[in-house]
């Protein structure tokens, strides 16, 4: 007859894993599993395990020289500017890899303070950002990321703004009518993603969907040149699919 578990093993795994962190987080320059086991007491049949779940999890990264150091997990669980550089890290490594995924460049923007603000983006030589020929600030009726966060205001926040920011034509497809533009912000779908289809700049097409934390306003966007057109809606699928888990990753 085989032997139950006694109940308090999950307990001593959290203990024994909590022995492990304290151990990594008292060497800032890296620790060694030899090292830890010696400080922990761990055997090996126990400890190697227990650094790769740490490690899958992102509680502890290991180093060129094999040595462990805390990681961006852990590190979120903090707060002050240690959990903001943390988080910032997160999010630019999911940018990338949504870059590549989509095969298109990709920005995280907020509207902050009364401004649209692009906070961080993926690009590169394949997947050029857009050039920025007028200040974002000033082009929200235009571009997707703009027409994206104006979605999310309320009438007179949009006024507010649009005070502010006149609307000019930047384009023969801008639109230069607040009525006409708040009418298609109104019937946008939220579940649809926003697009820009050369109103911003000619020889690029733009895509955005609502990314929301709490109270904050925000959105997740990509740009393709006019050429790769044909891909923009696929791409804004993807990029619509990707929007949840990356609201998680801002609301941690």
């Amino acid at each position: 007859m085989a032997l139950m578990p006694e109940p308090t093993a999950p307990f001593h795994s959290v203990q024994y894993a909590l022995r492990v962190l304290e151990s990594v987080a008292r060497h800032a320059g890296g620790v060694t599993e030899v090292q830890i086991g010696r400080e922990t007491g761990l055997p090996v049949g126990h400890l190697s395990p227990l650094l790769l779940m740490l490690r899958r999890e992102g509680y502890v990264e290991q180093v060129a020289d094999g040595a462990y150091v805390i990681g961006d997990s852990l590190v979120l669980l903090g707060s002050g500017a240690t959990r903001r550089e943390a988080l910032e890290r997160k999010l630019q490594e999911t940018l990338r890899e949504l870059r590549d995924s989509v095969g298109a460049a990709v920005y995280i923007s907020r509207y902050i303070d009364g401004e649209v603000r692009i906070t961080q983006y993926a690009a590169g030589p394949r997947t050029p950002a857009v050039h920025e020929w007028v200040d974002f600030r000033s082009a929200a009726h235009a571009s997707a990321v703009g027409k994206c966060l104006l979605t999310q205001l309320d009438v007179d926040g949009r006024r507010d703004h649009l005070s502010r920011h006149r609307i000019a034509r930047l384009t023969s497809r801008t639109i230069t009518n607040e009525k006409v533009l708040f009418s298609k912000l109104d019937s946008q779908p939220a579940s649809v993603p926003v697009l820009d289809l050369q109103e911003y700049a000619i020889g690029t097409v733009c895509a955005a969907v609502p990314l929301t934390a709490g109270s904050a306003v925000g959105c997740l966007a990509l740009s393709l040149p006019i050429e790769h057109a044909h891909r923009l809606r696929t791409a804004a699928d993807a990029l619509n699919r990707r929007a949840a888990p990356m609201v998680l990753s801002l609301a941690i």
